[in-house]
């Protein structure tokens, strides 16, 4: 039942890249027109179906007692994301520069926190890249 279930959801998932690469490849050639609302809305539809199918998943593997992990690292990014928030300074930029641009002290704000928590990401990546393979040395 298991290989069953993995070939249909690795066939929707190719289906759903197919139909994604399509739209992506037309609005690059044909520009803004009629199909940037087609491929906006293919987007969110895929977004949707992609955080659905999350869900489900994890609430499987969490009645079997697997998806612990999982929450505990999602709960761990939301703190890093509120600590890059409160560490965000938001006023980097002149105001003249902002209202130049548009932008706002608490948009700039949000850029910085997502700049230090992309910042950190790739450090903690780095981290324990350098760690397995440490590890890996001295396990042979």
């Amino acid at each position: 039942m298991k290989e069953k279930t993995d070939k249909l959801i690795t066939i929707v998932c190719l289906c759903l890249a197919v139909i994604g690469s399509v739209f992506a490849i037309l609005f690059a050639l044909k520009g803004n027109d009629g199909l940037f609302d087609a491929a906006f809305w293919m987007l969110i539809a895929f977004i949707g179906v992609s955080l659905c199918a999350m869900l489900v998943f994890l609430c499987l593997r969490i009645i079997k007692g697997k998806g612990w992990g999982f929450l505990i690292g999602v709960g761990l990014l939301a703190v890093l994301m509120v600590v890059a928030l409160l560490v965000s300074k938001g006023n980097d930029l002149s105001s003249v520069f902002l209202a130049k641009n548009g932008a706002t002290e608490g948009t700039s704000k949000l850029v910085g926190a997502a700049c230090i928590t992309t910042y950190v990401m790739v450090a903690l990546t780095i981290l324990s890249i350098i760690y397995v393979e440490v590890a890996k040395f001295f396990k042979k």
